[in-house]
């Protein structure tokens, strides 16, 4: 179960919150089990439990172009995840088409820029073509700096990998607040209290 363990610890997590995480974690938990199943010889049936669940809740999710490219679109992952050529056809066909449609959003504004620049138009062209070969061939990096480099890129990555607002972090909170304030003390200043709270929740600064 260590590698189911270690798949849900980052998927509900506060460091990797963007969307790309999903699919790239999934799949490197389904090649584990593949390769404990393999190896195992009394538990066998509990990873085959354990990859039909998988398949079962997430296999549509698995094959979203949308969800794909999310993934495509982190560099830390990029097509590295996955050995699957018509899984990353699909996200890599996702992006093309969506640089595109950015592409075409941005010319319909060409008539306002040639009033202000009368040269405007040799600067438009399109600068996203080869971009995302350009991205995809850089040297692997952890880091989210890289797309700064790929202005059309970035901005499609931020569009789809973007995290929508949890309660997960203020439940967290009163749960620690929940388990501090126990009967013997009941009499804690508030002040005392939030300081305390404080002191337990950011115990890894100090550390």
């Amino acid at each position: 179960m260590k590698p189911v363990a270690m798949a849900l610890n980052i998927l509900q997590g506060e460091t990797y919150v963007h969307m790309g995480f999903l699919l790239p974690t999934l799949y490197q938990l389904q090649e584990k089990l593949i390769r404990l199943e393999l190896s195992c010889k009394v538990c066998r049936s509990l990873v085959d439990a354990l990859l039909n669940g998988i398949q079962k809740l997430f296999g549509d999710a698995m094959e979203d172009p949308e969800l794909i490219a999310a993934a495509i679109l982190l560099p830390r992952f990029r097509t590295l995840w996955t050995t699957k050529e018509c899984i990353l056809k699909a996200g890599l066909d996702f992006i093309r088409n969506h640089l595109d449609t950015d592409s075409d959003d941005g010319s319909t504004n060409s008539s306002h820029s040639d009033e202000d620049d009368f040269f405007a138009s040799m600067k438009s062209g399109k600068p996203q073509a080869g971009e995302l070969e350009r991205y995809l061939s850089c040297p692997s990096s952890e880091g989210m700096d890289l797309l700064h480099t790929f202005p059309h890129i970035k901005k499609l990555s931020l569009k789809l990998n973007t995290g929508l607002p949890a309660s997960a972090a203020c439940e967290r909170l009163f749960s620690h607040a929940g388990l501090m304030f126990t009967a013997k003390r009941s009499q804690l200043h508030s002040k005392n209290f939030e300081s305390q709270l404080l002191l337990k929740l950011n115990r890894q600064f100090t550390e």
